[in-house]
């Protein structure tokens, strides 16, 4: 089986999960035997990290002036897994070739006014932001340039720059590249990319299969971006199979997008096998020895539920003094969690990474006594699996698609904070639960692979070839 596809982001270009679900899928792909060519949106030069990424062959200078035949419009790039987490061995890529066109094409989520001191600090280790500082001496503080504030107000404002332009752009060009490529069927993650994979569809007849990680009711909730609904609703009616990541998004994608059910295939997103690297330090600055660690880690962003979480620290911290609240992770309510944080007068309890990757995810994963995933709408949820896999007790929102596959975690409705800090609370008092919770949760974890998703989705692009042949 010969896959088209299509993506925006892959490690060490990640802003969340679905980078980290492109890596381990593709990965698992090519174990299979499967031939992947791989496209992202992304101006290679200056803009990629060397130490990942070997750039093979570079994009035609002919491209520039108008050639857009299938060697002048894309880059070759090779992708070194060593470094990235979870790491991966030689060879692991040997059945993928790796395509960059040049659209940018940036993350979908809005950086926070304080994400340039967080994230100009995560390729150097875990930092500490002070919420008593002001976003503006945090980046003085750290050398960077003064962040600059997004715009605010009105619905949408949550995406940067013209998205919709540049998933436009994206479309023509993986439409010129695809006349040099051959292949057996179309993949197309999300939303940014959906357009590409209808037009490279309608340009070769291949037959389309849409991989839908997040909607836009997950993203804003009622508040929906019309053109990106547009794009979303067109994408999934117009491909011959949907793979979605959980029944949940299934369900969404039936009640809001009205499509039909038999064609949606609910696979599940896996965790990298192997024991996470003993040799890792463990970062403690600004953490007492007697200190238990609760765990937040994701985007920053109205979906995650950042001030849920906050409201539950506050309660914990009424009846148990020795906790620090760690919050991992950039995103547009961050300005508003670190007011929230000083309001609350636990300045002093609540930490602030900043957006992190790499190592340093396990780094903090292995600080952690207990991970809480607050979320208001998870489409699945991979942080929670990467928590259990290295060894944390997890609490997650009711409202996630993981929680369908986990059963040894604790669950709460994310807006039940009372009983979300009685959930921490015991198991930060009770080492026999989070123990029993690690030892079964762990075997759970261990039967969902990037293997056995990538054999069903194997069966889906077989099932939907089949379809355009007959």
């Amino acid at each position: 089986m010969r896959i088209f596809m299509l993506g925006w982001e892959f490690p060490p270009f990640i802003s969340g999960g679905l980078g980290t679900a492109c890596y381990g899928l593709t990965k698992a792909l090519s174990r299979q035997d499967a031939k992947v060519t791989f496209v992202l949106p992304k101006v290679i030069d200056g803009d990629y990290d060397g130490q990942h990424i070997k750039l093979l062959t570079p994009q035609s200078p002919t491209a520039a002036a108008g050639d857009r035949s299938p060697d002048a419009v894309a880059s070759t790039m090779a992708i070194d897994p060593s470094g990235l987490v979870p790491p991966g061995p030689e060879g692991a890529f040997e059945n993928v070739t790796f395509k960059a066109v040049p659209s940018r094409m940036p993350s979908p989520y809005a950086a926070d006014a304080g994400s340039v001191a967080s994230e100009g600090a995560a390729g150097r280790g875990i930092s500490f932001v002070n919420p008593a500082t002001s976003v503006a001496q945090q980046a003085a503080a750290s050398g960077e340039a003064p962040p600059v504030t997004p715009s605010s107000g009105g619905v949408g404002t949550e995406y940067e720059g013209d998205l919709v332009a540049e998933a436009q752009r994206y479309a023509s060009l993986c439409v010129d590249l695809a006349d040099g490529e051959e292949f057996d069927v179309i993949h197309a993650h999300d939303w940014l990319t959906f357009p590409a994979g209808l037009a490279v569809a309608r340009h070769t007849g291949k037959p389309l299969v849409v991989h839908v990680h997040s909607t836009e009711f997950d993203r804003a909730g009622e508040s929906v971006h019309s053109q990106v609904y547009d794009i979303e609703r067109r994408g999934v009616h117009a491909a011959l199979s949907i793979i979605a990541v959980s029944r949940r998004t299934k369900k969404i994608l039936v009640d809001r997008y009205g499509v039909n059910p038999d064609k949606v295939y609910v696979v599940y997103n896996g965790v990298e096998n192997g024991a996470p690297n003993p040799d890792l330090p463990s970062p403690l600055p600004r953490i007492e020895k007697d200190d238990q660690i609760v765990l937040f880690l994701g985007r920053v962003t109205m979906q995650k539920g950042p001030e849920y979480f906050l409201q539950a620290a506050k309660r914990v911290l009424e009846k148990i003094d020795n906790v620090k609240f760690v919050m991992a992770g950039s995103g547009d309510k961050l300005t508003q969690s670190i007011e929230t944080v000083a309001r609350y007068g636990i300045g002093s309890k609540v930490l602030f990474t900043g957006f992190l990757r790499g190592k340093d995810v396990e780094k903090v994963y292995r600080m952690a006594n207990v991970y809480v995933m607050p979320s208001v709408s998870e489409p699945f949820g991979i942080a929670p699996l990467e928590a259990i896999r290295n060894g944390v007790p997890v609490i997650m929102s009711k409202q996630s698609g993981v929680s369908e596959v986990i059963e040894h975690a604790l669950k709460v409705d994310f807006w039940d904070v009372d009983e979300m800090a009685n959930k921490i609370i015991a198991v930060l008092k009770h080492p026999p639960l989070a123990d029993t919770m690690n030892e079964h949760a762990s075997v759970e974890v261990r039967r969902l692979t990037w293997d056995g998703a990538a054999e069903k989705c194997l069966a889906v692009y077989k099932g939907a070839a089949a379809m355009i042949g007959e």
